[in-house]
Order: structure tokens, then C-alpha cells, then sequence
């Protein structure tokens, strides 16, 4: 997996959860410290991304930060 791939499998993590609880990028925005058009780039796996954003994210979707990492790697063989 490449790091377009990890990041595109984080985001889906992060769409899931997101959508699971109901919340828009705005609503979702204002419970954690990050701008709503960032988190669709997350979602799309278009941008890097701080921890303290993992943080803040795993915040607002109320849950641990290693349940964002929770997702398949799949190996090139």
C-alpha cells in the first residue's frame, strides 16, 4: 500500500464514522478543530495530515484515534 492508498483507506475510516453518527463536514467541523473543506480532503485522502488532527478528529467522531487506523493494508505481491 502507498501512502496515496493508506491515506485514501484513513479517510474512508474517517467517512464511516462520520456518516454513522449523522453529521455533516460543518457539523463535524465544529467539534473538533478542524475546517469543514478539510475534512472532505481527509475523506478523499487529498491531504497529509497532523497528528493533532488525528487527534481532534477521533474527538469529535467520539472515538479512540486507533480505530481510525482500524482498516485493511492490502499487500502488493
Amino acid at each position: 500500500m502507498d501512502r496515496v492508498e493508506f491515506r485514501i483507506a484513513f479517510g474512508k475510516q474517517v467517512e464511516k464514522f462520520r456518516t454513522k453518527l449523522g453529521l455533516s463536514y460543518r457539523v463535524l467541523a465544529q467539534k473538533c478543530d478542524v475546517d469543514h473543506s478539510n475534512i472532505s480532503k481527509i475523506e478523499k485522502g487529498e491531504v497529509d495530515i497532523r497528528m493533532s488532527t488525528i487527534q481532534e478528529l477521533s474527538k469529535g467522531l467520539e472515538v479512540h484515534p486507533q480505530e481510525l487506523f482500524n482498516f485493511k493494508i492490502n499487500e502488493k505481491s
